[in-house]
């Protein structure tokens, strides 16, 4: 019996019912089966991809199996730049304290990180030195670098606009060449698909304790597929409708999970429009691409207008995301129809969305839609409330 491409195929049955019936009539009203479609105007859809298209974040997964495998072609003195490049001097978000409850200044936890990588740089043979990395993971400086790297990412998220983390992340791929970060991140998701759905704290050492004293940031690990993104992306192109990602992340760690077949979901890897660094001789820097946006948030609107829209003249049908870096551009487009909020029990601005959502739920002009997932197995639930991750009832809103 053939498939009827004009619908969502009813497996995997994740979809809550009235999400599936409002991309169903999507599909129906904008797709190739209906009188009004143009193929030289064809439609097209934007996906948010970490947290969206996958449970858990492909870049943030990377800077942990970075620091893990001390996966980076910097010398101390190059490490020493990128860490603070960026950066504002001070004290983090009152919330960053150490285990000993006293608040953390830049310049002590950057000082202990650079203590931390010197030594591993002359000592351990996936840097600089003769020894194998298993041997090392015990000692202090193994457990301070770990964690207290990572804990410099989450610090800087939530004490300064989004725009200093999310491109301190991507500096520490100088040196690399496209290949070689491909192939880091191509193990990284090997590796966190197969790694169970867990948060575990990440303790630096007790034995050596630095200018910022201990810390313990927590890490959700593993990654998942969500095969109900796979399928309507599948039906997206079956119905003549275009499929577009636009991420927070640099646009080549993206690619490699969007557009390996093995994955399922498909998109050509010009199609991912994400963050970008300057290239010399053919390897990334340590600097932003000049006069390329900040993609997130209103800079993922800026972006559509300026590549998508400059390209085609017209807005996407369809925009899905999960956080205020995709609530604009939910928004901010005539031609879209319809916005779907992988709902992770956000405030702020999708917050907002989510609200407008929750309001019209099940109605057949519904502008939002919220889409519910168990974060214990990664998997849509056929509702759109969330299991959040240690909790045992599902909800609606944040």
């Amino acid at each position: 019996m053939a498939i009827d491409t004009s619908v969502l195929p009813d497996q995997p049955a994740g979809w809550s019912a009235a999400n599936r019936r409002a991309i169903n009539q999507l599909l129906q009203t904008v797709g190739n089966s209906s009188p009004d479609y143009n193929p030289a105007r064809k439609p097209y859809a934007v996906f948010d991809w970490d947290n969206t298209c996958i449970m858990n974040d492909t870049e943030e997964s990377l800077l942990l199996y970075q620091a893990e495998n001390l996966l980076f072609k910097l010398t101390p003195a190059e490490f020493a730049e990128v860490l603070r490049q960026g950066v504002p001097d001070g004290m983090f978000h009152p919330d960053y304290t150490n285990l000993d409850g006293q608040p953390v200044a830049m310049a002590d936890l950057a000082a202990d990180i650079d203590e931390a990588y010197a030594w591993l740089y002359a000592h351990c043979a996936a840097l600089g030195g003769t020894q194998p990395l298993a041997a090392l993971r015990e000692t202090p400086q193994f457990q301070n670098f770990r964690a207290k790297f990572y804990y410099l990412y989450g610090a800087l998220c939530d004490t300064y606009p989004m725009e200093v983390g999310y491109k301190w992340i991507i500096y520490f791929y100088k040196n690399f060449t496209p290949a070689e970060l491909q192939a880091m991140v191509a193990d990284s998701i090997t590796y966190n698909l197969a790694e169970s759905l867990h948060q575990a704290a990440i303790p630096s050492s007790e034995q050596q304790p630095g200018r910022a004293g201990r810390v313990a940031p927590v890490h959700f690990y593993g990654m998942r597929v969500h095969a109900e993104i796979v399928a309507l992306m599948a039906a997206l192109r079956a119905n003549g409708i275009d499929v577009h990602v636009s991420t927070a992340s640099i646009d080549d760690v993206v690619r490699v999970f969007a557009s390996n077949p093995v994955y399922g979901y498909n998109i050509p890897a010009e199609n991912v429009l994400g963050l970008k660094l300057e290239m010399a001789n053919g390897k990334y820097t340590n600097v932003y691409k000049k006069d390329w946006h900040f993609n997130w948030g209103p800079g993922k609107t800026i972006g559509i207008q300026n590549v998508f829209v400059a390209q085609k003249g017209y807005g996407p049908a369809l925009v899905f995301g999960d956080s205020d870096g995709d609530a604009w551009m939910m928004k901010d487009f005539a031609d879209t129809r319809l916005g779907v909020i992988i709902n992770r029990l956000q405030a702020g601005v999708i917050g907002q969305n989510s609200q407008q959502a929750a309001a019209t739920l099940g109605l057949p002009d519904a502008r939002f839609l919220l889409q519910g997932r168990d974060e214990h197995t990664g998997c849509f639930n056929a509702d759109e409330r969330t299991l959040k991750y240690g909790e045992t009832e599902a909800r609606l809103l944040a």
